[in-house]
């Protein structure tokens, strides 16, 4: 009888294998990886339509309830992380789909949060590129973080670290969201916000980090991005949907906030005619917060055992 198929999506750096054990999971199945991205629907089904297993690398590859339809072979998707906004959990449950997750790192994001803070902040991208044009020496002057107000837009495992570093910088936190207490932004080290205005409005910094949802989604519109400061940033590194993408761009071009830094899109990749390519005050980086080794041997070393226990009987980390 032949083993049932497990396949490894979108491992664009080729590195699934290497990152975890599947020794417990080839021994009762076949696996195999992809490390391109899908087209399309048409084109994953083509690839993975003969397999009970699938492991899902985060929001790369979405499955919806047209997808689930199309695959009836499919027994077990694991995600890496334990939300997916990518994954129909409905449709699975009614397609008899067990959908099992991983745990996800806390310090990545915060990590690439701050890389592009900095650089941001003294303009290393420009001052690097005309250093290593024989351009100007010294054509900018760099925004002071001591002393200067981060707004943190959700206090949750990342925020908390975002708020660490920025007193470590002596920078003043303040933080807002739709639930948060001034106890529970005091245990952080920050202060909590009036209101979301009142943190757009005084903040030289804003970062987002709050889970994308139908109470996120458009959080931020025109008309809070108008209540910025000129010479202010917004960073976010969550996810794309929170901000109104048209609105940003419109921002950006009129110079209403200083510029951005961009982790998260509506579309990933955008297309190659997206404003955010081509904006002189944006900084963008292709989703790389949860792309570092340690989180990639949670990530897949759980999802190991996740695709191990599902063969032996016992589903562990359900998520439906």
């Amino acid at each position: 009888m032949p083993k049932p198929v497990c396949a490894i999506l979108d491992d664009y750096q080729g590195v699934s294998r290497a990152m975890a054990d599947w020794s417990a999971v080839e021994r009762h199945a076949e696996l195999r990886v992809f490390r391109e991205a899908f087209a399309g629907e048409d084109a994953l089904v083509a690839a993975v339509g003969d397999c009970e297993i699938v492991v899902a690398m985060r929001e790369r590859t979405p499955f919806r309830a047209a997808t689930f339809e199309r695959l009836p072979r499919l027994r077990l998707l694991v995600t890496t992380g334990m939300r997916n906004a990518a994954i129909d959990l409905e449709a699975a449950r009614a397609r008899g789909v067990t959908v099992c997750g991983t745990a996800s790192l806390g310090e990545p994001p915060a990590e690439i949060t701050w890389a592009l803070l900095l650089a941001l902040a003294k303009h290393v991208v420009p001052e690097s590129a005309a250093f290593r044009t024989n351009g100007p020496w010294q054509s900018t002057l760099g925004a002071d973080l001591n002393g200067r107000q981060l707004g943190l837009l959700g206090l949750g495992k990342i925020g908390s670290r975002m708020a660490a570093v920025g007193l470590a910088f002596g920078m003043e936190v303040v933080a807002w969201s739709q639930n948060l207490t001034s106890e529970g932004a005091a245990a952080a080290g920050a202060r909590l916000a009036p209101s979301k205005a009142s943190l757009l409005e005084t903040s030289d910094f804003v970062s987002i980090h709050l889970v994308l949802s139908e109470r996120t989604r458009g959080l931020l519109g025109r008309d809070d991005l108008r209540r910025m400061k000129p010479t202010a940033y917004l960073i976010n590194t969550s996810r794309g949907p929170i901000v109104d993408e048209a609105a940003l761009v419109e921002a950006l071009t009129a110079r209403w906030i200083a510029g951005a830094g961009l982790d998260v899109f509506d579309v990933e990749p955008p297309r190659p005619d997206s404003p955010f390519r081509s904006l002189p005050n944006v900084l963008a980086t292709p989703h790389l917060g949860y792309v570092t080794e340690s989180n990639y041997r949670v990530y897949y070393g759980e999802a190991a055992e996740d695709v191990a226990a599902f063969l032996e009987g016992t589903p562990i980390r359900v998520v439906n």
